[in-house]
């Protein structure tokens, strides 16, 4: 399909660094299942968790998620 691009992602990142829920904030497809590979990958993501005051804490950030064609 050639289908290629960015698909934003609403993430939340829980106090051990792990993701949480993950929403589709702008699609690049609903029929190729881009956005779904998208949401599957950042599943498996882990991150340096948010502090506030010393504290680790959960936090929802954006992520694009950029699908690009190779020769």
């Amino acid at each position: 399909a050639k289908v290629q691009g960015e698909v934003l992602l609403s993430v939340v990142v829980k106090k051990d660094g792990t993701v949480g829920d993950v929403r589709v904030r702008q699609s690049l497809d609903k029929e190729f299942g881009l956005d779904d590979a998208a949401v599957a990958a950042m599943r498996q993501w882990t991150f340096e968790p948010a502090e506030r005051d010393g504290t680790a804490v959960a936090v929802r950030v954006t992520v694009a998620m950029l699908f690009t064609l190779r020769d």
